[in-house]
């Protein structure tokens, strides 16, 4: 029997489709559709921050200014991810001149901090948690630079919506409520009275739609607003920080607060298949995105497709690989010799690549000798075609556990990307920038422009290189590739990897014969990262915008002025 497929989209038309075994011309192996407009877009991880962000868009503000709104909003309404005492690194694309520029907002650890005196304290490796692992918060230097150079709107304008929502409050998240219920059973929010205070409202963490408000956040924030950075490196904020170290036995000072500043940075870069991804240099892991990257095209895409065994072994065997040569190489350029181009050279790739066994997992990866030597993700186009590619982080979740006295925010732990190991470029020391996750990513070709991220520490490389396979090896739109499984893996040793159970049985079965340790986690899960991508067409002046399943958030796009 031969079905004339009808040109009506009716549901009867569908149902008689169905009765016949014929499946209808339409569907999709995704869930979100991607936001589409020529007016400017935000996507954040919580609907609240983008709604935000899509306003300060409206009010004529440019992406960076809708970032810096967004990304305050997002430090009262996920405050275990990120806020005021983490750090931030930019890519942003400025359409007028096509130029991407790099920010490095990450603050180094205390000037008198050394591993002599942890060792004198009875530490002798990086802790995770506490006074120690503090260093200098670089987020709000980093807004009022990027300020200072990409916006439009007062400075202060940018800051009303998280200063309403932490004072008024705002209905706790799915995904929030499950991490703060997860933070509290570690007894992260309970080291601490402060922490305990401000977190645990009720000594318990907000249920799920609860309100919850933080006054103190909402005065800090109005400091900044009325005083600029200052207030933070030099004001009450700086000495409130200074008296919370302080009281349990840090090391901080005023001078390491008041000589920060952050760093505008060359981007990096590969070709991958015809199109150009970035990354921002070290100290940041942004350059293992990109060997993975330089490995996999070694080695041609698998035509059965992204979730076959034969491409899924490709891209764990090449994460390990460029994982191992970034723990060992990874460093402040400031104080050591980071070999990033040659890590970065195709010919090395080459080496590298010819290390993988296309039927065997390799359990025991070493780095190699090149020649010569949680957080929060947010994207924002303007109606001008600029795109902010924003990631913002206090490590770990609630960061150190460490609540600034009076100020509703916590100070985030990033010297625990220090080592303590003698003559290791990342080893500690005062007035270094640690070993850090965050890294905000950046593609084009012609006139193709695309800021992306997906965070979530370790994760970060590996999921910005499987998206970029997705898009460019097998023709998915943003938001199908965002969506699409992914696997993680924590470093770069051992067989284990953790993989979505939406990926096909025989994909694992083939991957468990290979010899990969396969541990299946649920469809859409919070280790794989929380992701958000944008996509600006300069040929027709079109946006693009998508935002993972994974998170509670959204793309939103700016509404358009209509004048009569």
């Amino acid at each position: 029997m031969i079905a004339i497929l009808p040109r009506t989209g009716c549901l009867s038309c569908y149902a008689g489709l169905r009765m016949l075994g014929v499946q209808p011309p339409f569907g999709r192996n995704y869930g979100r559709s991607m936001v589409i407009s020529q007016q400017g877009i935000a996507a954040t991880s919580q609907a609240l921050a983008s709604q935000a962000s899509a306003q300060t868009l409206a009010e004529g503000g440019s992406a960076a200014d809708a970032a810096i709104a967004a990304n305050a909003v997002l430090g009262v309404v996920e405050p275990m991810m990120n806020g005021m005492g983490g750090d931030l690194f930019v890519l942003y694309w400025e359409a007028k001149t096509g130029i991407l520029t790099g920010l490095n907002a990450s603050g180094p650890a205390p000037f008198t901090i050394s591993p002599e005196f942890l060792a004198s304290h009875g530490i002798h490796s990086m802790e995770d948690s506490g006074i120690h692992c503090v260093t200098v918060p670089g987020a709000v230097d980093g807004w009022a630079k990027m300020h200072a150079r990409f916006g439009k709107l007062p400075w202060n304008n940018l800051f009303r919506s998280a200063i309403a929502y932490a004072e008024l409050g705002f209905p706790v998240s799915d995904i929030v409520q499950k991490l703060w219920v997860a933070a509290a059973s570690a007894g992260k929010l309970q080291a601490l009275p402060e922490t305990s205070r401000v977190f645990l409202p009720n000594n318990q963490p907000p249920q799920q739609g609860d309100v919850f408000r933080n006054p103190d956040l909402a005065r800090a924030y109005r400091m900044v607003a009325e005083e600029g950075p200052a207030a933070f490196y030099q004001g009450k904020i700086a000495a409130a920080i200074l008296a919370t170290s302080r009281a349990i036995g840090g090391m901080m000072n005023a001078d390491d607060l008041a000589s920060f500043s952050s760093e505008w940075v060359e981007p990096i870069s590969v070709d991958y298949r015809g199109w150009r991804i970035f990354e921002l240099p070290p100290n940041g892991q942004g350059m293992a995105a990109l060997e993975m990257l330089n490995i996999m095209e070694t080695i041609p895409a698998d035509p059965e497709g992204p979730l076959g065994p034969a491409e899924m072994h490709k891209r764990i065997e090449a994460m390990k690989l460029a994982y191992a040569d970034v723990y060992r190489y990874n460093a402040d350029p400031r104080n050591s010799c980071v070999p990033v181009t040659e890590l970065l050279s195709k010919h090395y790739a080459c080496e590298r690549a010819a290390l993988i066994d296309p039927k065997r997992a390799n359990g025991a990866v070493g780095p190699g000798c090149p020649p010569g030597s949680d957080t929060i993700y947010l994207t924002v186009v303007d109606r001008e075609g600029n795109i902010a590619s924003w990631i913002q982080s206090i490590y770990s979740s609630f960061g150190s556990g460490i609540t600034v006295q009076g100020m509703g925010f916590e100070l985030q732990n990033r010297g625990a990307g220090f080592t303590l190991e003698p003559g290791h470029p990342n080893v500690l020391a005062g007035g270094k920038r640690p070993f850090h996750t965050i890294i905000p990513g950046f593609m084009e070709r012609a006139g193709l422009h695309v800021g992306f991220g997906i965070m979530g520490g370790a994760n970060q490389p590996l999921a910005h290189a499987q998206f970029v396979s997705n898009v460019v090896d097998y023709g998915m739109n943003l938001q199908q590739a965002m969506e699409a499984p992914r696997f993680f893996k924590g470093s770069a040793a051992g067989c284990e990897v953790s993989i979505e159970s939406r990926i096909p049985i025989r994909t694992i079965r083939g991957l468990s014969e290979m010899g990969h340790v396969i541990v299946e986690r649920p469809e859409y899960a919070q280790e794989m990262g929380r992701g958000q991508a944008i996509l600006h067409d300069s040929n027709t002046g079109t946006n693009y915008a998508a935002s993972d399943p994974r998170a509670d958030g959204a793309a939103v796009p700016e509404l358009i002025r209509v004048q009569f």
